[in-house]
């Protein structure tokens, strides 16, 4: 049998390939990984020495968590483009809102979905604006005092807690917020002590799948990571609805678990 020997060559070049690629880049990787430590007990997170420009160089199921948006940022909130960009009338259609719901804006902002969904509800309703930067609420509240709304409330929350009545919120909505939780486990525990059995979830985030979505990297989530991170939680997904132009919507519901009344 003969042995081509460019082929013999060709083998020999990947192999060295594969060595020098192992020597300069796995040591670092393996430094950084000694270097990294869980934050909890549980080592639920795990926190890097050198985070991304656009991370807080803290990870949950292998995701990096991106930074919050400041206050500062509010007039992008309100940007007019956003209403192609994002269609919010198709997202309130989608969550098929009913007139007596309690409904929980987490990350409420400026109100830009809440005032939207505060529409939907009868005097019975009514749309909780939770945020942890009390200038964003005191924009919430003037922007829904001035389109005459008092079907709503705002709830100054924590990093790990939304502040919100237990057994209490029809559905809870997240609009390109969630990717910004510093502690993810611990608020949709808070969520779903929130939530009532049966009640739903909506993560709204931008198709990390979709190349051509112009976001940054950390501000985007799969499906499959929004799936995974939903595993420790008492939720069922129901559904994911593709039809917004850049964003995931997929909503869980609250199953029965031990210590609901």
């Amino acid at each position: 049998m003969k042995i081509n020997k460019s082929y013999v060559n060709q083998i020999g070049f990947t192999f060295k390939f594969v060595w020098l690629f192992i020597l300069i880049y796995v040591p670092p990787l393996i430094a950084e990984i000694k270097n990294s430590k869980p934050l909890d007990s549980t080592s639920r997170y795990l926190q890097l020495t050198q985070p991304n420009l656009d991370g807080i160089g803290k990870f949950y199921f292998g995701r990096e968590i991106s930074h919050v948006m400041g206050h500062q940022g509010a007039n992008w909130l309100e940007r007019p483009e956003r209403e192609l960009e994002e269609r919010p009338d198709m997202l309130i259609q989608s969550l098929n809102i009913k007139p007596q719901d309690v409904v929980a804006d987490i990350g409420v902002g400026t109100g830009y979905i809440a005032w939207r969904m505060a529409r939907k509800l009868s005097s019975e309703g009514l749309v909780y604006g939770v945020d942890i930067q009390q200038e964003m609420l005191d924009l919430f509240v003037k922007n829904m005092a001035d389109r005459g709304f008092t079907n709503v409330k705002a709830v100054l929350g924590t990093i790990t807690n939304p502040k919100l009545p237990p057994n209490s919120i029809d559905l809870v909505v997240m609009v390109d917020v969630y990717h910004e939780l510093s502690y993810p486990y611990e608020m949709m525990r808070g969520i779903c002590r929130a939530l009532k059995v049966g009640g739903r979830v909506a993560f709204v985030e931008y198709r990390a799948e979709d190349p051509s979505v112009p976001i940054k990297r950390l501000h985007k989530m799969t499906e499959l990571q929004v799936l995974k991170e939903a595993t420790p939680h008492p939720l069922e997904w129901v559904e994911t609805i593709d039809a917004l132009p850049r964003q995931h919507l997929i909503i869980f519901k609250k199953t029965p678990y031990l210590g609901d009344s």
